[in-house]
């Protein structure tokens, strides 16, 4: 079961996220194919979710494991 913060519940409705599946979002945050750190401890991670051909972003609190929001990422080029 995901962790997830009051803002990531209230996101999660929008019309554009509704597709977005726990097991894409677990797998993100397990196996990424990019993470970054913001500059306030929050953790970017992506991954390319096949049955939609298109990125992941998770971002999760500082614990690492606290899902604040997910979506994807139209901007997201894989790295080489």
């Amino acid at each position: 079961m995901l962790k997830k913060t009051q803002y990531f519940d209230f996101t999660r409705s929008r019309s554009d996220r509704l597709m977005i599946q726990d097991e894409w979002i677990q797998l993100t945050i397990s196996d990424p194919i990019h993470t970054e750190i913001q500059t306030d401890g929050r953790i970017r991670k992506w991954r390319k979710i096949k049955e939609v051909g298109k990125f992941l972003r998770v971002i999760l609190l500082e614990d690492g494991e606290t899902v604040h929001n997910a979506f994807f990422d139209r901007n997201f080029k894989e790295y080489q």
